[in-house]
């Protein structure tokens, strides 16, 4: 499986990589992973970045919008997305968006949105967040005991 978290801004402070850095390697032993930073940008120029994520993956790439709005799923049903994700052979892009949010135009695109609880979260800790609930995913699929 393929997965890549696309997010807008650098994650720039050394604490916050190194965290990162942790949880995509540990994704990295169940997936391909990717992550990319879209610089923060005028929307149109934003879009474009995400789409450029998007292309290589052609109609495998399946859009997942991080948005307050979006479904607030337990990891338990977030690890059955994934699953089903692999079992599709999809490419999940989970698109994170600066301070206003994703573009509208990716935005209504996206195949399902995603929440991460009703507090709105800078964008940087987003990101640590999904990554950590990703690593639970892949450990509540394969049955380790890291989600108890």
């Amino acid at each position: 499986m393929k997965l890549v978290i696309a997010a807008m801004g650098r994650a720039k402070e050394p604490e916050l990589r190194v965290l990162l850095d942790d949880y995509y390697g540990r994704i990295r032993r169940y997936a391909d992973f990717e992550e990319v930073e879209i610089r923060d940008e005028r929307v149109d120029k934003a879009t474009a970045a995400f789409e450029r994520v998007l292309s290589p993956h052609g109609a495998r790439a399946e859009l997942v919008a991080m948005e307050v709005t979006g479904e607030r799923l337990t990891s338990e049903a977030f690890a059955a997305r994934i699953d089903d994700a692999m079992r599709r052979a999809v490419v999940p892009v989970f698109a994170i968006g600066a301070a206003d949010g994703l573009p509208t135009a990716l935005s209504s695109r996206a195949k399902w949105k995603l929440s991460l609880g009703a507090m709105t979260l800078p964008h940087r800790l987003a990101r640590l967040v999904l990554a950590e609930q990703l690593y639970r995913a892949f450990s509540i699929i394969k049955g380790e005991p890291y989600n108890r």
